[in-house]
Order: C-alpha cells, then sequence, then structure tokens
C-alpha cells in the first residue's frame, strides 16, 4: 500500500511499544488537581506548539529544543482533526473528480499529523519513557480508527474509483499513473468494496489489532526488565574483558544494585556475551532466560497475543477475500504468494542443515578437545565455535576489535565508501538541536557541493531505546512538497567508558554499513510524491540496498582507510586482515538456519486457516520447525514466538524472509558491480539512478533489470554466505 503522511504515521504506530500504568493510588483531591493541572498544560501546548507550524530549521528538521512531552497529544488532536477535514473537503467536493484535486490533494493532505507522528514515533523507538509509552498506547486505536475513517469512507473511495476506471484517458505520467493505481489497490486491500456489516468488522479488528501490537512491544520492554540476569561475582564473569565487566557493573549501578553486574539482554535467542563467557551455569541461565522471554516463566506472557494476533489477522484476510494473512501481505509484495517464499526458503534449507552439521561436529570435537564429555548445547555453541574460529584462523575477536574503532569506522570507513561511489560528504552540524547528547547530525552534501539533506546518527545503545538497528525519517523527500530528505539511523553500540574509545565488533562494523544502505535510500529519494519517496517499496525490496552496502565492509580500498589500530593508528596487518576476510564465511550455517528458521515460523503461523485456534504457542511453533526439517535443538530460530518482534509487534507479519529475498538481489547486484569496476563514482551514480532515486515511482523488479539488464539468480547468495554444496543438486 502507498504511504501517505498517514500511512507513516499508522504504520509506526502500530510497530512500536507502549505501556499503561494501572498503580492508582491517589486521592479525590489529588486527582482534581491533576486534571486542573493538566488543562492548564493543555492549554499552554495548544497555544505554543511547535508542531503547529512548519519548523523553520533546516528542511523543516524538528526543533527539539522547543519540543517537550506536553506537545505531542495535543498535536496529535489537532492533526487528526485537521486531516479529517481536508478528506472530507476531497470526498465532497462537488466538482468533478481529476487527479489534481483528489489524490494531488490527498497527497497535501495531514501535515500536522506527519510533522508530529514522525518526531513521536521515533521518540518512542529511540528515545522512550513511561509517558510517551502511556500516550503511544492511547494513540494506538484512536489512529486506526482514524485510518479507517478515511479508507472507508465511501464518497472517497468513489472519487479514486472513477479516476482509476477512467485512468487511460487522464494522459498521466508514469509516477502519477502508478500511484492512482496503488491509491486504488489501497483502498480495496483496506476493505473499501465491503458492505457495511464487513467494514465495521474491519474497524473493530483494526482496532484490536493495533492495541494488541502496541501492547506486544510495551511487553517486550517489560521482558527485559523482568529477565535482567544478576551476577554477585566477579569471578563468574571470566572470559570477559575489563571493559565490559566495568558496563555491567555500571548497569548494575543504574538499577540501584552497586556491586553486582547486571546482564540484560538483546532481543534475539543468542547474546554475544556468550562468545566469551567462560562459566557454563552462567552461559545456560543466560541463554534459558533469553529463549524462554514472554513464555509465562515472569510476570509477563505474551503467549495469549501471539494467539489473538494469528487469528485476527487470518480473519481479516478472509473478510478481504484472501485464503491467509500471508496471501494478503504478499500479493502486493514482490515474492506475490506465500508459497513462493517458502519455496525460496525451503530451497535453501538442505545445503545450510548440511553446513551446519559440519559446524557442530567442529564444534563438539573442540568442546571434546577441550576435556569436556557434554553434548553440544545451545549455549555451549558460540563459545566453542569463536575456540574453533580462533583456531582455524587464529583469530583474537578482542585483537580485531582494537583494529575497529567507532569513530574510525564512521567517518574513514563508511562515509568515505559512500563518497568514493555516490561522491557525497557529511558535514557535521552542531547548530541543530538533538533529542539525545549521543545523537549527531550531519548534513549531506552532493558530488557538487549542493545539499541533498539531513542525517541523524544515534549509534549508542541505552535503556530508553528499543533493540536492533534502523533506519526512519522525520521528513521524506517530495518535489510535490517542495521537501529534502531528514533521516536517521540507530544502533545499539555499547559505548566505552568516559574516556576510553569504542571498539566494535566486525558484525557492527557491517550493520553500520547497512543501515547506512537504508539512509541513502531515503536520502537520494528523486520522486515527485511523497507517498512513493525512498523507502515506501515492497518489504521484500526494501532490504535489497542496504544489504548490498554491507560488501563494501571488506573492500581492500575501504578498509586500508578504516581499519587502523586505535592507539597506534598502524593499518590492520594483511595477516590478519586475509583472517578475518577467510573467516567471514565462519559459522554461515549457523547464521543463515536460525533466520531460516524464523522466517518459515513466521509464515506459517501466518498461513493458518481463518478460525484457526492456536492452543499451544509452544507446540505450534515446534511443529512449524518439524515441518519446515529446521528443528535442530543446537540451533534455534533468531526469533521465538513469544519475543518476535518483527512479525508480532512490527511490520513484518509474514514478511520476515524479506531479508533473505533481498539478499539475492543484494549479492547478484555487488557481484555484478565488482565484475564491471567495483567502487566507483560511475557505478554509485547509476545504481542511484535506477534504484536509489526511485522509490516506488517504478516496478521494483523493473528498477533492478533497468539497471542490472535482467533478473537476479540465486548462485551470488549462495556464493556470498559460502553455502555453495556440490552434493545439494
Amino acid at each position: 500500500m502507498r504511504k501517505t503522511l498517514l500511512a507513516v504515521a499508522v504504520s509506526a504506530a502500530v510497530s512500536l511499544g507502549a505501556c499503561s500504568d494501572a498503580n492508582d493510588s491517589s486521592t479525590t483531591e489529588n486527582k482534581t488537581a491533576s486534571t486542573e493541572t493538566s488543562k492548564d498544560s493543555s492549554q499552554q501546548a495548544t497555544e505554543t506548539n511547535p508542531f503547529f507550524e512548519a519548523s523553520s530549521l533546516q528542511y523543516q528538521a524538528p526543533d527539539f529544543d522547543a519540543i517537550e512531552f506536553k506537545h505531542f497529544e495535543p498535536a496529535f488532536e489537532r492533526g487528526m482533526e485537521e486531516h479529517m477535514a481536508e478528506i472530507e473537503a476531497i470526498a465532497t467536493n462537488s466538482a468533478e473528480p481529476t487527479f489534481e484535486n483528489t489524490i494531488v490533494e490527498m497527497e497535501k493532505a495531514g501535515e500536522i499529523l506527519g510533522r508530529v507522528s514522525s518526531v513521536f514515533y521515533n521518540l518512542s523507538s529511540s528515545n522512550s519513557s513511561d509517558e510517551i509509552r502511556d500516550l503511544q498506547g492511547k494513540l494506538a486505536p484512536e489512529m486506526a480508527s482514524h485510518r479507517d475513517n478515511i479508507m472507508l469512507n465511501p464518497d472517497l473511495f468513489a472519487r479514486v474509483k472513477s479516476l482509476f476506471d477512467n485512468r487511460d484517458s487522464l494522459d498521466l505520467d508514469s509516477e502519477s499513473e502508478r500511484l492512482l493505481e496503488d491509491t486504488y489497490k489501497g483502498f480495496v486491500r483496506a476493505g473499501a468494496e465491503l458492505n457495511d456489516e464487513q467494514k465495521q468488522q474491519i474497524r473493530d479488528i483494526n482496532e484490536e489489532l493495533s492495541s494488541l501490537t502496541t501492547e506486544f512491544q510495551k511487553s517486550l520492554m517489560a521482558l527485559t526488565n523482568e529477565n535482567v540476569i544478576v551476577v554477585d561475582d566477579k569471578e563468574q564473569l571470566a572470559g570477559l574483558s575489563d571493559s565490559k565487566i566495568a558496563s555491567l557493573a555500571k548497569a548494575a549501578e543504574s538499577r540501584d544494585m552497586e556491586g553486582k553486574y547486571a546482564i540484560t539482554l538483546t532481543n534475539t535467542t543468542r547474546q554475544s556475551i556468550l562468545t566469551d563467557l567462560e562459566n557454563r551455569e552462567l552461559r545456560q541461565k543466560i541463554w534459558e532466560t533469553s529463549a524462554n522471554r514472554g513464555s509465562g516463566n515472569t510476570e509477563t506472557d505474551t503467549r495469549p497475543m501471539v494467539q489473538r494476533l494469528t487469528k485476527l489477522r487470518a480473519d481479516k484476510a478472509k473478510l478481504l477475500g484472501f485464503d491467509s494473512w500471508g496471501d494478503y501481505v504478499l500479493a502486493d509484495n514482490m515474492a506475490g504468494t506465500p508459497e513462493a517464499a517458502q519455496s525460496m526458503l525451503r530451497d535453501l534449507v538442505p545445503a545450510v542443515v548440511s553446513n551446519v552439521e559440519k559446524e557442530a561436529e567442529e564444534v563438539q570435537a573442540m568442546i571434546e578437545a577441550e576435556g569436556e564429555d557434554f553434548e553440544l548445547k545451545p549455549w555451549d555453541w558460540f563459545y566453542y565455535a569463536e575456540k574453533v574460529r580462533e583456531e582455524k584462523y587464529a583469530i583474537d575477536s578482542d585483537e580485531v576489535k582494537q583494529y575497529f574503532e567507532f569513530n574510525r569506522v564512521l567517518e574513514d570507513g563508511v562515509f568515505y565508501a559512500m563518497n568514493q561511489l555516490f561522491g557525497i560528504t557529511f558535514e557535521e552540524r552542531n547548530d541543530i538541536p538533538v533529542y539525545h547528547d549521543d545523537v549527531v547530525v550531519y548534513e549531506v552534501k552532493d558530488v557538487d557541493g549542493s545539499s541533498i539533506g539531513l542525517f541523524y546518527a544515534d549509534y549508542f545503545t541505552r535503556d530508553s531505546k528499543r533493540g536492533g538497528a534502523w533506519m526512519s525519517s522525520f521528513r521524506t523527500q517530495s518535489e510535490l512538497m517542495n521537501q529534502k530528505p531528514v533521516i536517521l539511523n540507530n544502533m545499539n553500540i555499547t559505548k566505552a567508558p568516559e574516556g576510553e574509545p569504542t571498539l566494535i565488533s566486525f558484525d557492527e562494523v557491517s550493520t553500520m554499513f547497512h543501515e547506512m544502505g537504508h539512509a541513502l535510500h531515503g536520502m537520494f529519494s528523486d520522486v515527485k510524491y511523497p507517498s512513493q519517496a525512498g523507502t515506501s517499496v515492497p518489504r521484500d525490496y526494501v532490504e535489497f540496498p542496504s544489504t548490498f552496502q554491507e560488501d563494501w565492509t571488506l573492500n581492500p580500498k575501504v578498509i586500508a582507510k578504516y581499519a587502523k589500530h586505535y592507539e597506534t593508528g598502524e593499518q590492520i596487518p594483511d595477516e590478519l586482515l586475509e583472517k578475518v576476510l577467510a573467516a567471514r564465511n565462519f559459522n554461515q550455517g549457523f547464521d543463515t538456519l536460525e533466520y531460516l528458521s524464523a522466517a518459515l515460523l513466521d509464515l506459517e503461523y501466518h498461513t493458518v486457516e481463518p478460525g484457526t485456534e492456536i492452543k499451544d504457542v509452544a507446540a505450534f511453533e515446534q511443529d512449524a520447525l518439524e515441518k519446515n526439517g529446521v528443528a535442530i535443538e543446537a540451533v534455534p530460530p533468531r526469533y521465538r514466538s513469544t519475543y518476535f518482534a518483527h512479525v508480532f509487534a512490527g511490520g513484518y507479519s509474514a514478511g520476515y524472509y524479506a531479508y533473505m529475498w533481498s539478499e539475492v538481489l543484494a549479492a547478484d547486484a555487488f557481484k555484478h558491480m565488482g565484475n564491471n569496476g567495483g567502487l566507483s563514482l560511475e557505478n554509485g551514480q547509476a545504481f542511484r539512478k535506477e534504484i536509489l532515486s526511485k522509490g516506488s515511482s517504478k516496478d521494483p523488479m523493473q528498477q533492478y533489470i533497468d539497471w542490472r539488464g535482467q533478473e537476479p539468480t540465486v548462485e551470488a547468495l549462495l556464493e556470498r554466505r559460502g553455502l555453495t554444496d556440490p552434493s545439494i543438486d
């Protein structure tokens, strides 16, 4: 579906988290006083609200010096009110529908709502608070209802349908014609052709879906706090670096547990700390705590939400004429059908499992070589796999990190590579307000020195930020709105203690390049209509440009610039670099299988027949893994059902396969570019013109063909992951 300002806001609303405080012990008098204070605050926010007018900062960047929490709710209220008035004016216009007075006016509508939504939902993800999460929970059903009031408006749809039915006589350019088609399709997919009773059912389902996905995200944040592993004795942390131990002590201190060490979980089954931790009992405790989150072992139980979300989505798909939620979602993506996505994933399983079995044999052999007699378990894999890596490639991960100092990686690595490929430069802007001291703003300049947009870099972890890494925007590019992009990258790198350099892993280096790929997809957007800008593309295409950028991480010319010792400045030794390159595909069987398991699990949930009741989440998950041939104990899914944020709180329901689908494109594209000159401005500009600038203004596969000359093949993907197995036909 197309992404108007409203669609962006609603998408954010249902994909991020919120929480509500049920504890209310205040007296009647205190409640009254609080109400009066709230009224005064609301009135003041209405009078001086920075969201009511466009920001005076460059490219309408948010003025965080002026924005306060009290401004959000009044801005949402006025934003929805004004947006609805604009939509009603379009729907009831007595003039015959034209592309300009209907479609273009819809594109222009909702400025206040777009402004406040982009800031609020970014903060709810990057720098949240109890207040923000409370308001987010309140807004979720309101925003869902607001969207339905538009997409189920019969008068508005009648105008859109009239234009669509007569589109061949409108003499539209290709961008406008595609926008009209996508707009019409969006209305139909929202239920505009249903009868009144069915529309009400859709409204009820959408409201509950919005609340449940918001509640799921809130629950994930609660689970993070409920599942902190507290260590009393420093000796139990043997194997960790002094810096890592210091960060655990600081985490405990922030939780009023001085003298202890707090291990918090990232939102994946695997936990990076398991690579270095010698204490097997503690490793097991960490892994089991991670893998069993949300399963009823603590106060927060997400299983009922998984069951209900699955059923609601299937029921909605049936109302809209589809066999399953997966059929509904993928009809609007490159894959087309769940069967196509499942086929792509299942075709990889034999080669991947074969690699996993070989890796497991090596890990088990290392366990025995260390004098142990236990069978390999998931909490052992990373610890002993690292020993295998060190033995095979003689690589010490801590030694490698010394050549990846954060600032140098960003400036001399990521920024340098983007300059070589696209001719752009990043100039720090200290005069633009930010929402947290860790955020740095850059103005991005084109090859000719002209300004392209603003880039916000928010790379360090904190308690107020959700896990993972992602790209977002405060403003999207649009010729119609005369708007340049204001783009945001987020990661969760652990910042070194004050006065020490932040040294990062190779995986984190790769992720920085990946997220910059997303950022440039938004930054290089060159389209007329805001709903077609940047990353407003099918889910299984959006990861292509970002995954493509990852491979520049180890380009010899690029790595020579940034891989330097943080103390001496010496270049990473050729011998060590060769080992890093040789080890690149190490453990790829595990990495690929844990992803495939999660992607196939997602599709199993979202191809259940309407009316199906999932009675036991754990049993459903196990059956799904066994059915797809990926039920290997030592390699669990990257996300288990109870904390699978991508599909139960985010926008990847029936779409987690998209990472692999996009990697097929990325691997093919990178190999093609490598065979035709590699890292060069000429290559970069061609890729920018045909891929990064187009957004959704042109069919994604046609974009690829226009650039590449043909559709992609899977051979480069297997080569990229080192998974080619000659025994597999």
